[in-house]
């Protein structure tokens, strides 16, 4: 049908309304709510702990949780990872389930979801490859390049891990269907073992296990959460109880450190690889999803917030690639063109009073990146679909390229002061996944490869 009424309006508010008013009464409204609280919550969190400033007339890039240990306390709440993988959970039984009810194959539905994943990435990517290369010819030096590249890349380690995560969708929810909860005991287990290994018998390459043993058990718990047998403040508080006490625990009597993310001065880290505090936060931030579910979902059934939560879910992506580098980016002019903002002491009383200040031009700066860069988490249409062995081939390859730009940036002594393999790895595993810019390029000269 077309028309006025059916046709949605340009601006980005009204689009929103226009689909809020036209919600079903069946969608979960909570769901995607927490998917952009989420998102919010990181952002704000990486905001807050950079704590650019000039020390002894030279730039520094210090991390307010290395400065005030007691801000480690904060962790506790920003990171909301767990929550995340845990929407994702509900978010994908809801859409694998389609996908059968309608018989669609396995190839079409991960198709779809990656997408939209990988797309928005790759934008990101070539834009930071252009921007080292003219740093490298402008004589900055690769030590500030490689630091400026890693900390704006890192929020990338999650994608890397989401995608593999939905690749095996259909084998982790058939575990769910099958073994209901035991398929969740089995994920506890396996991030306990893989933790003694670590810790008892000293064996620190099993420690990557557990970004399969920990993250897979927390998506999971999504899958309970879609059919009604994770629900209601019955579970939710006795859930957060144990989920808090158990982190208490781990933290204060444990060998684990107090904060949920990585800082540079701790030994072990609870994020890089994933522990066993990230499995205990995770049933405490479940219990209090499940205790605010009913009135949240009443809130959302009115107009305005809805919107709201429709507007941020349509540039989600957008928002959380490429928070980090709007941040590194206006660290840079301030360090070459106004340094008396970045005067303020670190972690001092002024340094407090300017961080709103400092938030809000972050927040203004994203805008024109959000309205040019949105657009990728639509994903490409058309085309048949790529089969599936290349499809989880080009997923494995851009992980590969996503998690080493998370961990090391995109600055080197390569060619043009860059890394290439890692640059350019996202790129081609789209490329095999059948979508980017190389496949564009391709088709645009009648020479796309066959699916």
């Amino acid at each position: 049908m077309t028309g006025p009424e059916h046709t949605p309006p340009r601006g980005m508010w009204q689009r929103a309304l226009f689909f809020a008013d036209r919600t079903p009464e069946s969608r979960n409204r909570y769901v995607d709510f927490l998917r952009a609280l989420s998102i919010l919550a990181v952002v704000i969190g990486h905001w807050l702990i950079s704590a650019p400033h000039f020390a002894a007339g030279a730039p520094a890039y210090d991390h307010l949780l290395d400065l005030e240990p007691w801000s480690r306390w904060l962790t506790w709440l920003f990171q909301v990872m767990p929550d995340f993988f845990f929407v994702g959970g509900f978010s994908n039984s809801v859409s694998w389930k389609s996908a059968r009810r309608k018989k669609l194959d396995y190839a079409a539905w991960l198709d779809a979801r990656i997408r939209r994943l990988i797309g928005p990435v790759l934008p990101l990517v070539l834009m930071w490859g252009v921007m080292v290369a003219v740093a490298h010819a402008n004589g900055v030096g690769p030590a500030m390049i490689r630091i400026g590249s890693q900390v704006a890349l890192v929020p990338v380690w999650f994608l890397a891990v989401y995608i593999m995560v939905v690749a095996v969708v259909p084998l982790t929810h058939a575990a769910w269907e099958r073994w209901g909860f035991g398929s969740v005991a089995a994920g506890l287990v396996g991030a306990l073992l893989v933790d003694l290994g670590t810790f008892a018998a000293g064996i620190g390459w099993v420690g990557w296990l557990n970004y399969v043993c920990v993250w897979l058990t927390v998506h999971q718990l999504g899958y309970a959460w879609h059919e009604r047998r994770l629900a209601g403040v019955g579970i939710g508080i006795p859930l957060f109880i144990v989920g808090l006490l158990s982190l208490v625990g781990l933290t204060h009597l444990g060998p684990y450190p107090l904060s949920l993310v990585g800082v540079p001065s701790d030994e072990i880290s609870n994020t890089l690889p994933p522990k066993l505090p990230l499995l205990a936060l995770a049933a405490a931030q479940i219990g209090l999803v499940l205790c605010f579910e009913a009135p949240a979902r009443r809130w959302l059934a009115n107009r305005i917030p809805w919107a709201a939560t429709i507007l941020i879910n349509g540039m989600i992506m957008t928002i959380y690639l490429w928070h980090s580098t709007v941040m590194m980016l206006l660290v840079g002019l301030a360090f070459w063109q106004l340094p008396a903002v970045l005067e303020p002491v670190p972690a001092t009383a002024w340094w407090w009073w300017t961080r709103p200040l400092w938030i809000a031009a972050f927040t203004v700066v994203c805008l024109p990146f959000l309205l040019v860069f949105s657009r990728f988490e639509r994903g490409e249409t058309g085309g048949r679909p790529a089969a599936a062995w290349r499809q989880l081939l080009g997923c494995a390859v851009a992980c590969a390229g996503l998690a080493t730009l998370a961990l090391g940036g995109i600055g080197g002594d390569g060619w043009l002061g860059l890394r290439w393999i890692p640059l350019l790895l996202p790129i081609v595993g789209a490329a095999v996944a059948g979508f980017g810019p190389i496949v564009w390029v391709l088709r645009r000269s009648g020479a796309e490869p066959a699916g």
